[in-house]
């Protein structure tokens, strides 16, 4: 489910779980284990990537509707366990958002260092209040951190879906490019970070993330509420209205 290729020191994770890379529970593992056991390899920064338009379609809502209330309550844990190795990571991690990335596939890269984005008629967002489900607050703290108080209130509140072109004036994303040069300027951002005397950058790095890592001092508590809210009616009514939905779309 993932395509890795090393670049030097800088090492690709590629999601491969076509066709939209919908996180599942095998993809969010894998990922979180890549995350984490990179640095033990020697690898001294991570390039997340997608597919050419298709970052990631965020959780696989059609697949999850079928899960019992033990399956859905690990891949939510799995899920907060991958947006903690992101976040905690000790080494830089990019974003190379390759094209769409609603909902989860926005959600993943407000916890790396950088995020390049894709020119084109592509959308991003935090599209959960859309579809019935409460924004978790550490996701909405990530967004706050990122684009600020007044931009994080307006697109958590609407759900709202945007280009690439109001993600970049918002902050949401840091760059774009075009979509095949997406991962070569990811490549290159790392690059140039690494370029600097290792020890200040890393410290330095460290210490502006803090506040970030800080997130996941206790979480136990919003997990089991997210976890709940999964099963509440009406989350449940409005993630199967979702479902039907892109049914008659692909009809």
């Amino acid at each position: 489910m993932i395509v890795t290729t090393n670049h030097g020191a800088v090492r690709e994770l590629r999601m491969n779980r076509p066709p939209v890379n919908a996180l599942n529970l095998e993809l969010v593992v894998a990922l979180r284990q890549a995350v984490e056991t990179a640095p033990q390899s020697g690898v001294r920064a991570l390039v997340l990537s997608g597919a050419p338009g298709r970052f990631s379609a965020g959780l696989d809502v059609p697949l999850l509707l079928g899960l019992d209330r033990g399956a859905i309550a690990r891949l939510w844990r799995e899920f907060y366990a991958l947006l903690k190795a992101l976040a905690r990571s000790p080494i830089p991690i990019v974003a190379a958002i390759t094209g769409h990335a609603p909902a989860g596939g926005t959600v993943l890269p407000l916890f790396c260092d950088w995020r390049v984005g894709a020119h084109g008629d592509f959308k991003l967002g935090l599209s959960e209040v859309q579809v019935g489900i409460i924004l978790p607050p550490i996701i909405l703290a990530a967004l706050r951190r990122q684009v600020g108080a007044r931009q994080a209130e307006r697109l958590a509140v609407t759900g709202a879906l945007i280009s690439p072109q109001e993600a970049l004036s918002v902050g949401l994303v840091d760059e774009l490019a075009p979509v095949e040069q997406v991962v070569g300027r990811a490549l290159e951002w790392c690059q140039g970070l690494l370029a600097l005397p290792a020890e200040g950058m890393a410290v330095t790095r460290w210490n502006a993330r803090s506040d970030l890592a800080g997130l996941f001092d206790n979480f136990e508590a919003e997990l089991e509420a997210v976890t709940e809210d999964w099963w509440r009616p009406q989350t449940q009514l409005a993630l199967r209205a979702m479902v039907e939905r892109l049914g008659k779309k692909s009809s």
